[in-house]
């Protein structure tokens, strides 16, 4: 791993108990995929953690050519050209109590691990309610933040299921999100998927996926829909930056018959994957 500017093996990395990101939960990360030694999407994961830190009072500035150096690095140290990335920024050591201070000294540490070139075809997954219900976002918005207790909680519901996407309904019993996903369905040409507003993180592959549905010229309806909205639906899929574009076949006990728009969007999707 590469942890402030050195590369470390994964035993050997330190960081100090008195960190609040260990602490208090002050803490945001990113993770994507590099594709052939391109790290996909980056300033747009970026950006999105750097807008995050401010709003924690960390003191982070991204610059893509530093970032990219120091992936090019870990990529070279583990001898990979695909890989998941995980891009931390933690707030930092600080007293006991909670700080009103900027964190001048973020820690960064960088995860990798090895991937499989990826699929020209989406993947497969079922998918089923969970009664676990959404939490709340800490802020004004979610931010991909170190407070993941809700999303743990609901990987236990499902653990005898470990391969299948457990989908969150809100306090207000609209469906939200997957336990590490974002989540869309069809109907005809229309394509539906929760608000942010509901409380879901917006993911930087839901937003890419909006894009690349407009250019295809499929409708996109963000909004506040019921479970059952989802069972009048003719197809199903999930998004994020390390499974791209799955497929669900089924959502509890219905099944859905279509995955056109999942395949269609997935191809468009391979097309950029080194490019952008």
């Amino acid at each position: 791993m590469h942890i402030d500017g050195e590369i470390k093996k994964a035993g050997e990395a330190r960081l100090s108990v008195f960190d609040h990101g260990f602490m208090y939960g002050l803490g945001l990360f990113e993770t994507f995929r590099v594709y052939n030694g391109h790290p996909f999407l980056l300033d747009a994961h970026m950006e999105r953690l750097e807008a995050g830190a401010e709003e924690l009072g960390i003191v982070f500035h991204y610059e893509r050519k530093t970032v990219e150096a120091e992936i090019r690095q870990l990529l070279r140290a583990n001898g990979l050209q695909n890989a998941y990335v995980r891009y931390n920024v933690s707030a930092g050591p600080g007293d006991l109590g909670i700080q009103t201070t900027p964190y001048l000294e973020p820690v960064i540490v960088i995860y990798m691990k090895p991937l499989p070139a990826a699929g020209t075809e989406p993947v497969q997954k079922d998918a089923l309610w969970l009664q676990l219900r959404r939490n709340s976002p800490e802020g004004r918005e979610r931010m991909k933040s170190h407070h993941y207790m809700n999303n743990w909680l609901a990987r236990q519901e499902i653990k005898d299921q470990p391969e299948a996407e457990g989908i969150f309904i809100n306090d207000k019993g609209f469906a939200a999100e997957g336990i590490v996903s974002n989540i869309f369905w069809r109907r005809g040409n229309t394509l539906y998927t929760p608000a942010v507003d509901t409380g879901i993180l917006n993911g930087i592959t839901r937003q890419f996926v909006i894009q690349l549905a407009h250019e295809n010229d499929y409708i996109v309806e963000e909004g506040y829909f019921l479970p059952q909205d989802i069972k009048a639906a003719e197809e199903m899929f999930v998004t994020n930056s390390i499974q791209e574009i799955a497929a669900v076949r089924a959502l509890g006990d219905y099944c859905f018959p279509s995955h056109s728009a999942a395949r269609l969007l997935h191809s468009r999707y391979q097309k950029e994957r080194e490019k952008q």
